[in-house]
């Protein structure tokens, strides 16, 4: 070689030397009593195949890969494991602690068998200043702040054997067996079905106050790409395992709120043993064990590690459920989390990962969801004002899911895994299996309620459903049966139609709904997606019940079909709508419509004038237009194919809305006003005591009208369960023209059950309703006074119609289980008053399939 090329090649050297460098971590590991080197440590990343051995001096080098854990152990101590990321140092000093204090959970639980003190225990003390100085991690008392937040959620199949491997599809499909990876965490064999990633941008300003997260780039991929509501996993499982911060008193987990470690409630709440006093990388740290007081509320055990210095900061915590818990389908769940100095000195979350496994049945295979997030480059520098123009919360930038590989290349904090890499080439495997397709066409139909007419390659234009109304049953009838179905954004992304046919076997009468929508701004499938801005059109004839209009489920479910009382009377309704609604990002919703509608009674159903002698009317017509508001700041949606339904109920609620009546116009007979308001809110009681829910409805007409135009009681007349309806009124039992209801609902999480011995193992939760209702008949739409006998507006109330006392609201109430086989809910349902009514009934059974965690 000519000395030129030496020297090109050295310069080579030098150049690429760093990068080398950068790419890999070294380090020693030490003994955390004396500072002796540990010889032959392993240093490994657990299930992803990478490992090394230190040398006889403790030294070791291993390569960088950025979101992975890096365990390090030897015998005769405890393993340490470090999150790897951008900011991990590439030289470290690793000190292990001697395993002479082995804290498992059984050896806590023979703590927990002797008398547990908070008098003069440095534990509880050492805990009481941690929660008195934790106002000092809150992000929110800075002027400004910015970072950026990255998020990885998986799922996949858990705890494969190797024996599975080994027969069956995997010994079919090679490359089955080669998607098997084994998880980092728990160092069992995994399938990845699904890997989703989301990188945020997190924006702060206190005043005036503003809170915005910036979506800049998000990927899925996986079997949920076989669904065209596919993001609805992806949704749910951002919700069910979401970020936790437990500098906040309580953390929403699960569906379910625990008392946080470090919460305003946690020295009453759990028992603290102090364990150690160990280094977490570089900083030493007390180490304290804990867990609840009663190992089946809902609360955690785990570990955190204390700053043993005067800031009384979090460096690490570790969230486990106890094995005993009550929460349902989860066999084991870690939450581990670490906090890092930043420039200024404060200690903020950087890493935040969580792994739980989940076991429906013992017969049905395990599955495991894994969510790891990344926060990084933290900023309280002063914000530009032009970042907090858009009143939006959430606001997506364009293309932000068509991102670039440089784009993640950049921006993601966790690597990669070989399987979930790979997971492109795992579904079109899958989409080749012979029979796959009907077996996705089987489970579309279950779990969307609706059937598809394309392919992944030529996604559908047309769904037909609901499938669970092709087939009920109502008196009039008989057996009924229906088609329908919808467009999607398929065919158009702006115009949708949707409707049905139905046919009466016993009547042989013909129905019809059919609805054209046209979304101003572009739908990605289906014009309810949030938030909405369209124009609806309308028409409609059908028999149906007037409580029909207070159902949550389309009143031909099939389910809900079967009714607790007889039914005799029903409406032909012949309706043309027009309407129009609006939704902001931040979560006001405006509506206005304009309806007219025919009604023939149907049954003993009878529209009779007060005026002596009149006949019976065979039809009659009001022409109406609604304007409401409603506001919700912190609801959330997921979208189905048959609606929008909301992710929980945590969100509040307040909606007003007052409907006209136009007499002349379109044929409507009628003028007058009516008025309601609703009120809605979700209320967590502290120490596991469960969740109460509060709803209140007021109305009133103010008009004289005949008894259809008066409101009526929210009714359920199925043998369903549904919170938001009376279960013990009939149809159409009250009839009032002002009225107030508050119905309330304490779901106690099996606070009480909980601590019955023979009653513990169900894991059986208690809960309690109560509703009310009180209303009034004012003199003007009393049609049994002799004032109003000359009325042409009023009319005779149907058999059975009754008005209410005024100083006597109704009552009942409901006690129930839930959680029986983890499936089902059953409530005793009790009618306290207006019993000597005929058609009262005093007592009835409700159920429902409600699964849950």
């Amino acid at each position: 070689m000519s000395s030129k090329g030496i020297r090109i090649f050295l310069l080579s050297v030098l150049l690429t030397m760093p990068l080398m460098l950068f790419a890999q971590i070294s380090g020693v590991v030490v003994d955390a009593a004396d500072g002796y080197p540990i010889p032959y440590a392993t240093v490994q990343y657990k299930g992803n195949h990478v490992s090394t051995i230190a040398n006889g001096e403790g030294r070791f080098r291993i390569e960088r890969h950025n979101g992975w854990r890096l365990t390090i152990s030897s015998v005769g101590y405890r393993e340490q494991v470090i999150n790897v990321g951008p900011q991990t140092s590439g030289q470290m000093t690793i000190r292990l602690a001697a395993d002479n204090q082995t804290l498992k959970e059984v050896t806590v639980k023979s703590k927990k068998k002797s008398r547990y003190s908070r008098k003069d225990n440095p534990a509880v003390e050492l805990m009481r200043k941690v929660i008195a100085n934790k106002k000092k991690a809150d992000l929110k008392r800075h002027d400004y702040y910015r970072y950026q937040n990255y998020q990885k959620i998986g799922l996949g199949l858990n705890d494969l054997k190797q024996e599975t491997l080994e027969k069956g599809m995997f010994k079919r499909y090679p490359w089955l067996r080669e998607q098997v990876d084994s998880s980092q965490y728990t160092d069992k064999m995994v399938l990845p079905l699904t890997v989703d990633e989301m990188v945020t941008e997190q924006l702060w300003r206190k005043d005036p106050k503003a809170e915005r997260t910036i979506v800049k780039g998000t990927r899925s991929s996986g079997v949920n790409d076989l669904f065209q509501t596919g993001e609805i996993l992806t949704t749910v499982m951002r919700e069910v395992f979401a970020d936790v911060d437990i500098y906040d008193d309580y953390i929403l987990l699960l569906r379910h709120k625990f008392s946080s470690p470090i919460g305003r409630d946690a020295i009453q709440f759990y028992r603290y043993y102090i364990a150690d006093t160990v280094y977490v990388g570089n900083d030493r740290c007390i180490h304290l064990d804990f867990l609840p007081n009663n190992i089946q509320d809902y609360g955690f055990r785990g570990q955190i590690y204390i700053l043993d210095d005067t800031t009384y900061q979090v460096k690490r915590c570790e969230l486990m459920l106890p094995r005993s818990s009550d929460i349902n389908w989860v066999e084991s769940m870690q939450c581990m989390q670490e906090f890092a100095r930043q420039d200024n000195g404060e200690w903020l979350l950087t890493v935040d990962d969580m792994i739980v496994e989940l076991m429906l049945m013992d017969w049905i295979q395990k599955a495991v969801v894994t969510r790891t997030t990344r926060k990084t480059n933290f900023s309280f520098d002063p914000l530009p004002r032009e970042r907090f123009k858009s009143k939006n919360p959430v606001q997506v930038e364009t293309g932000s899911d068509h991102r670039s590989d440089a784009f993640w290349q950049e921006h993601r904090q966790v690597e990669f895994t070989r399987s979930e890499a790979g997971m492109g080439g795992f579904l079109d495997h899958l989409e080749q299996l012979k029979g796959f397709k009907y077996v996705i066409f089987v489970l579309k139909a279950l779990f969307e309620n609706y059937l598809e007419t394309g392919s992944r390659e030529k996604p559908s234009k047309f769904d037909v459903g609901p499938i669970n109304t092709f087939i009920s049953q109502n008196f009039y009838d008989g057996l009924r049966l229906r088609i329908g179905g919808q467009t999607t954004a398929n065919l158009n992304p702006h115009l949708f139609a949707k409707g049905y046919y139905a046919y009466g076997t016993k009547t042989h009468e013909n129905y019809y709904s059919a609805e054209l929508t046209y979304s101003f701004p572009a739908k990605q499938y289906l014009p309810q997606e949030f938030p909405v801005n369209h124009l609806i059109f309308s028409s409609k004839r059908d028999v149906a019940l007037p409580s029909d209009k207070y159902a949550v489920t389309d009143k031909d479910n099939v389910f809900s079909s079967f009714k607790v009382h007889t039914i005799d009377k029903m409406f032909m309704y012949n309706t043309q709508r027009l309407a129009y609604e609006y939704e902001t990002p931040n979560h006001w919703r405006f509506t206005a419509d304009l309806k007219t509608e025919r009604i023939d009674p149907v049954g003993t159903m009878e529209l009779r004038p007060v005026t002596p002698g009149a006949a019976l009317l065979d039809k009659m017509r009001y022409t109406e237009s609604t304007f409401g508001i409603r506001y919700a700041p912190e609801e959330k949606f997921v979208n189905t194919k048959q609606r929008r339904r909301p992710m929980n109920r945590d969100a509040w609620y307040v909606q007003l809305q007052h409907t006209v009546g136009y007499q002349g116009l379109l044929g409507g007979d009628y003028n007058y006003n009516y008025t309601e308001f609703e009120w809605y809110r979700r209320t967590w009681l502290p120490m596991s005591w469960g969740k109460i829910d509060t709803r209140l409805r007021v109305g009133a007409q103010w008009n004289q009208v005949p008894w259809p135009l008066l409101p009526m009681p929210q009714a359920n007349l199925s043998y369903i369960v549904s919170p938001q309806l009376f279960n013990m009124v009939n149809n159409m039992e009250f009839l009032n023209d002002r009225y107030a209801s508050l119905m309330l609902t304490w779901e106690m999480g099996g606070k009480l059950l909980n601590r019955i011995p023979l009653l513990r193992k169900l894991k059986w939760r208690e809960i309690f309703e109560f509703k009310g209702l009180w209303g009034s008949l004012s003199d003007k739409n009393n049609p049994y006074l002799a004032q109003n006998q000359t009325s042409n507006k009023l009319m005779v109330f149907p058999a059975n119609c009754f008005t209410m006392d005024s100083k006597v609201p109704y009552l009942e109430y409901a006690v129930g289980v839930q959680n029986i086989l983890s499936l089902i809910q059953i409530e005793y349902v009790h009618r306290i008053n207006y019993r000597n009514l005929p058609t009262a009934s005093e007592h009835g059974i409700r159920f429902v399939i409600n699964p849950s965690f």
